[in-house]
């Protein structure tokens, strides 16, 4: 691929544009030849690039998002990101920030903020898992494990969810997560916000159960806290403690050295009365050439 048939594919990518937050570009699934360390999103009436390597095209791949940011008028700014240098800076290259940005999924609004060091506050690949959440939620008793914003929460509290969960040692996110909330005109009354390590906390989260869905959505490595290799199995031998008796899991994962088999294990040897049920499929728009580097939620249901 060339910067010509980058230019050429946003083009074509944007053509069916609506308000909802859209992958226009994915390289970080190695699809895309040389680009896999960039991707484009349209967020609201931001258009968002995001450079995860330095590279010696960047120059010219930020020339040409300015060209088509001028060409297609959507926008009200376009920002590049940085990943690969400290702190992740976010930089306005035309236009300026609208007062407030969001980002819109079935309906719902979620705050997002582009000068966050490195995650804008809401993860657009885990549209499915929230979509089998609010199929899900309806009635339930809800624990959402490392909640970060709570957009799991909203959706389930939206859909009709009894009680909502929600435990993450940040409580800055955790704050974002009752604004999300409010955004979209959910009443808390019923929902926990719990600023917590869970690996030290399950006498906490025992009190609000039986749950019969739980989110499980760790990151793969958070220095200090949390390592998925060493720490996953802790939750998963403690999930007969609080769940309820049908309880649902959806177990996430989204470490690309770590496979599907992986979480299988981990459940067939430390909790075997959680049975398999389904790999969810993940969204077209973000193609991944080795399919077990991808995001992975798997479904387990109890059966006692």
């Amino acid at each position: 691929m060339t910067i010509d048939d980058l230019h050429r594919h946003l083009k074509t990518a944007s053509q069916t544009l609506t308000p909802q937050y859209t992958r226009l570009f994915h390289g970080r699934g190695n699809t895309y030849g040389a680009y896999r360390f960039l991707t484009v999103d349209s967020i609201d009436k931001v258009l968002f690039a995001v450079v995860f390597d330095a590279n010696a095209e960047e120059d010219a791949i930020v020339s040409m998002l300015h060209t088509f940011y001028a060409e297609e008028k959507r926008w009200e700014a376009l920002v590049v990101q940085q990943r690969y240098l400290p702190a992740a800076p976010a930089s306005v290259i035309a236009g300026t920030f609208p007062d407030e940005t969001f980002a819109i999924e079935n309906g719902l609004k979620y705050h997002v903020n582009f000068q966050n060091a490195q995650n804008i506050g809401f993860f657009p690949d885990m549209k499915i898992g929230r979509e089998f959440i609010r199929e899900h939620a309806h009635g339930k008793n809800v624990l959402n494990l490392f909640s970060y914003t709570c957009a799991f929460s909203v959706v389930a509290m939206h859909t009709g969810a009894k009680q909502v969960v929600n435990v993450d040692m940040n409580k800055n996110v955790l704050s974002i997560g009752r604004e999300n909330h409010r955004l979209n005109g959910i009443d808390t009354k019923n929902v926990e916000f719990m600023p917590y390590n869970i690996l030290k906390s399950w006498s906490r989260i025992r009190k609000s159960g039986p749950y019969d869905l739980i989110i499980i959505d760790p990151p793969s490595f958070q220095k200090g806290s949390f390592a998925a290799t060493s720490d996953y199995e802790k939750i998963i031998r403690r999930l007969h403690e609080f769940a309820a008796e049908e309880c649902i899991i959806l177990s996430a994962l989204n470490a690309p050295e770590l496979n599907s088999d992986f979480i299988k294990t981990l459940f067939r040897e430390n909790a075997p009365e959680f049975q398999y049920v389904e790999r969810l499929e993940n969204l077209e728009s973000f193609p991944e050439i080795e399919e077990e580097r991808s995001l992975k939620n798997l479904i387990f249901r109890r059966r006692i």
